[in-house]
């Protein structure tokens, strides 16, 4: 039973952390890393520290309280619930495109069939995993596999790539300059919209909650960071290593042109690899964490959810064949994610000290204040990206 509780804590852990590294992470930390170079560093630092903040918080709230978000939101104001549901649905749509495309690209890149059919054939993949009897298993074990698959291999790419370790460590508290719009889209890529929730869903819905459950459910949050920050860092290696040879990486796929200019054919067929894992993980994280924002509000949508995860997953998919999905579009959702988490990162912290909803527990001043930190820091360099920066990415 031990070992159980500790693989759902884990699963739980890494599909908040394979939600995050998705297309749209390995192609933001390459651009940044590409315009900032070892300064990079510190962006990456200041967005750790501020995804602890929301994660710690918005875990433990909810295990306290043994409710999803949504209906967390509606105690505290109501309709706050449907808009955070509106808000998180839109975000996670746009962002499933983008991971059922990576998906398609990383096959196109291992076995070289269009990307179009790549697609295809990893959301029937994703689709299959909910069709299991066992799904939250299954996705649980799914998670931690592709993602000790990516941490691997891109560790291997950094290797070979040597990266002026010493410079990234010094410009990581020492930055040469400091980019609002980067650390927006960071922390918005890694605990914006519906990634913020996804372990915390998970859990609940894995019987992990209360009080008594704590201490698991701050551990579990914790690993989810570290993972994505260790593979933020390797990754960040990586490019340094690239880009501080003087070469340049190909503009219609950054990412791609890292692995293979660090180790030639090999490092392109690594990259398929990471990128599909990535890819195929993020599209099963958040095709689950986006319906779990809407299944609470009718008894039906609770019922059916299995269906619901796998229309979304489906309307991704048609939408990416249609449509396609533009490098410029990842980091631009991921800049809008990050102006969502200071509003559902602030109505929690709200809800910490409503009775109603927590009844007898005493949240923690000190994670009190740190989340508030992150709520006005957030909101500030959100306000700020939005007038500033956000127009330049339209262009």
């Amino acid at each position: 039973m031990k070992q159980s509780k500790l693989s759902l804590l884990l699963g739980a852990a890494f599909l908040m952390a394979t939600s995050a590294i998705g297309p749209g992470f390995l192609t933001q930390t390459t651009v940044f890393t590409q315009t900032l170079a070892a300064s990079f560093g510190f962006v990456i630092l200041m967005s750790i520290l501020l995804d602890i903040g929301a994660q710690m918080n918005v875990w433990r709230i909810i295990a306290v309280s043994e409710k999803r978000a949504q209906d967390i939101a509606n105690m505290v104001l109501p309709g706050m619930g449907y808009l955070v549901a509106i808000l998180i649905v839109m975000g996670g749509l746009a962002f499933n495109i983008g991971n059922v495309a990576g998906a398609g690209l990383g096959l196109n890149v291992l076995f070289g069939i269009p990307a179009e059919t790549g697609a295809l054939a990893s959301a029937v993949i994703a689709i299959g995993i909910f069709l299991v009897r066992e799904a939250g298993k299954l996705m649980d074990r799914f998670a931690q596999i592709m993602g000790f698959i990516m941490i691997g291999l891109t560790i291997y790419v950094a290797a070979v790539s040597s990266p002026p370790v010493g410079e990234a460590v010094i410009k990581s508290f020492v930055p040469d300059t400091i980019d609002v719009l980067a650390i927006v889209t960071l922390v918005g890529g890694t605990v914006g919209g519906y990634i913020t929730f996804a372990g915390g869903h998970r859990l609940l819905d894995a019987g992990v909650k209360g009080v008594s459950a704590l201490p698991e459910v701050t551990k579990s949050s914790i690993s989810g960071i570290v993972v994505v920050s260790i593979m933020r860092v390797v990754l960040f290696l990586a490019v340094l290593g690239v880009v501080s040879q003087g070469l340049q990486l190909d503009p219609a796929n950054p990412p791609a042109s890292v692995f293979q200019l660090a180790a030639g054919d090999i490092g392109y067929k690594i990259f398929g690899v990471v990128i599909w894992a990535a890819a195929i993980t993020s599209v099963v994280g958040c095709a689950y964490t986006s319906v779990s924002f809407i299944r609470t509000f009718h008894s039906s949508l609770d019922k059916h959810h299995k269906w619901i995860i796998i229309g979304f997953i489906v309307v991704s998919t048609l939408v990416f064949l249609i449509v396609g999905r533009p490098v410029k579009i990842l980091v631009l959702v991921g800049a809008l994610n990050g102006l969502i988490l200071p509003i559902t990162l602030g109505v929690m912290l709200v809800a910490a000290y409503k009775k109603k909803i927590v009844g007898d527990y005493k949240h923690p001043v000190w994670m009190t204040v740190f989340g508030g930190i992150v709520v006005v820091s957030m909101a500030i360099m959100g306000v700020y990206t939005l007038v500033n920066e956000l127009p330049k990415l339209m262009l």
